[in-house]
């Protein structure tokens, strides 16, 4: 029977490990050379006016997208120097470091940052220089300009999906999803529990890039522009709308994956993680338990400080 009521907590798939992100403390746990599986650990800072901000609704996405970055590029930082130790060992064949560390940021939140702005304007020029003798402005180039988004979005996920290091990365997304998804079912963290339940969950970052297309074009609806600069300053003004938009779209989705019918709207991000996510070995589950574990180790361990302190 599924659990009630079950805490929030954020994933995230590094070099041949994963991260997992609790009330308190983000840990991350990799595979090394070695077969041993070591640990970084990291406190949530404790900034009272973030935390008033996210408790905001349409104002906590964007929050959370600036948190989830300072966390991310520390534990990339981390798995990427472990990776570098090991790396002459033929661990993998080909990249170098700074390939590797390339090849991570495509699919990290560093490129979500950069890659919004360019996801969210060249499909703009697209629309208007390929359609826009054709096809009518407002709603109707709206609804084109989200559909070229989308294929650029599917091209270039599928594109970078080819590389081996982003095909084991992919492989660690999916074991950490599939332990999200154990733990939220009330199994118990076993690889054999873990390995039966699906990669793909509601409340995944690849969902949230496919909602911030859907939301960008209804919410680019309700606003006219005249010329081309018109549209694209529209854009970049719009941008933080659309992200906090899709963060709450996103929850909800979330929160309603048991109800009959409105789960389907939760559908569009799930077929996008069949790309995102493949299914991992067993060592890589093994990884993915261990890291969840010892954030949530780690998170009682903080809650229980901080009342002694506050004592």
């Amino acid at each position: 029977m599924a659990q009630q009521n079950v805490p929030s907590y954020g994933g995230q798939a590094v070099i041949e490990g994963v991260m997992f992100g609790g009330r308190r403390v983000t840990v991350t746990a990799i595979r090394r050379k070695n077969q041993e599986i070591e640990y970084y650990e990291a406190p949530r800072s404790e900034y009272t006016w973030a935390n008033t901000l996210k408790k905001i609704p349409f104002v906590r996405g964007i929050v959370g997208l600036i948190e989830a970055s300072a966390n991310g590029a520390k534990h990339l930082n981390f798995a990427s120097e472990r990776y570098s130790m090991e790396s002459d060992d033929d661990v993998y064949e080909g990249p170098s470091r700074l390939q590797m560390v390339l090849g991570v940021a495509v699919v990290g939140v560093l490129s979500f940052l950069f890659g919004k702005f360019v996801f969210t304007l060249v499909p703009v020029f697209l629309a208007q220089f390929l359609l826009g003798q054709w096809v009518p402005a407002g709603i109707p180039q709206n609804l084109a300009e989200g559909v070229i988004k989308l294929l650029l979005l599917l091209g270039y996920i599928t594109a970078i999906a080819q590389a081996p290091l982003i095909k084991r990365l992919f492989q660690y997304h999916g074991a950490e999803h599939k332990v999200i998804n154990a733990f939220e079912s009330g199994v118990e963290l076993t690889v054999e529990n873990v390995q039966k339940f699906s990669t793909l969950h509601y409340r995944c970052g690849s969902s949230f890039l496919i909602f911030t297309v859907i939301v960008g074009v209804i919410i680019y609806s309700l606003f006219t522009y005249e010329t081309l600069w018109d549209r694209v300053v529209q854009r970049i003004v719009l941008l933080p709308l659309v992200i906090g938009v899709s963060y709450e779209v996103l929850q909800w989705t979330n929160k309603w994956r048991d109800t009959p019918v409105l789960r389907y709207l939760g559908y569009p991000g799930l077929w996008l993680q069949k790309i995102t996510t493949r299914e991992p070995d067993d060592s890589q589950v093994e990884v993915a338990i261990a890291a969840f574990l010892k954030m949530r180790e780690r998170d009682q361990v903080a809650g229980e400080e901080r009342l002694i302190s506050a004592g």
